[in-house]
């Protein structure tokens, strides 16, 4: 019954709870007490899965839905110290961070990424199913790789170009509504606008003279 919440809050609509845990207050606790608390939160997520599963099997709204993301946000704060404090000892013991090496590659789809390094039973130039798709022929250089590198690099340029459109008719829209607004402010807001060209536009201007 301990996947089950206790039964006054069976048939509740509201349910008074609190904060998630924060960084600050997991650091000053012992690793005993992390270690327990670890435990308390993910008895309390599985609890959380379950009824929010079985209100759905029963058709009925489930109670405080924002109580499985506290929960998550506090599982991930203790990963975070305990990691913290991982690196902080290997370091002092080793001269090392301890954690896994991560190197910059390039993706069969030629997308530049991020690659945790881990053991494999041989070696990558031993590996002959790795070694010739990769280094001989190359699925990188292939004409289908090239094709679609080139859509995805025009699809990101329409996407920011988009963005970069939205954001300089945002601007004119509020220097139209309020013209005695902080320029400074603009600009850090949106140091990707130029402020001095939207203020020269008549959308800006709107129907009143300029004050700049």
């Amino acid at each position: 019954m301990e996947f089950f919440d206790i039964k006054k809050n069976w048939n509740e609509t509201n349910i008074k709870v609190g904060r998630g845990w924060k960084l600050d207050e997991l650091r000053i606790k012992s690793n005993t007490d992390l270690h327990k608390l670890w435990y308390v939160l993910l008895k309390e997520r599985n609890m959380l899965y379950t009824m929010e599963h079985e209100c759905n099997e029963q058709v009925k709204l489930f109670p405080n839905p924002e109580r499985i993301d506290k929960v998550q946000e506090s599982m991930n704060n203790i990963e975070t110290v305990v990691r913290e404090r991982n690196v902080a000892y290997y370091q002092l013991e080793t001269g090392e961070t301890g954690e896994r090496p991560i190197e910059d590659v390039v993706s069969i789809f030629g997308i530049p990424e991020k690659y945790s390094k881990k053991e494999y039973s041989i070696p990558a130039f031993m590996n002959k199913r790795w070694v010739r798709p990769y280094l001989e022929n190359g699925y990188i250089n292939s004409r289908a790789v090239k094709k679609f590198l080139r859509l995805y690099n025009e699809k990101k340029h329409n996407e920011e170009r988009k963005a970069r459109n939205r954001d300089y008719n945002h601007v004119q829209q509020l220097l139209k509504r309020f013209p005695d607004m902080d320029m400074e402010a603009l600009k850090a807001e949106y140091p990707n606008v130029d402020i001095e060209k939207a203020k020269r536009t008549k959308k800006a201007r709107g129907h009143c003279l300029p004050k700049y």
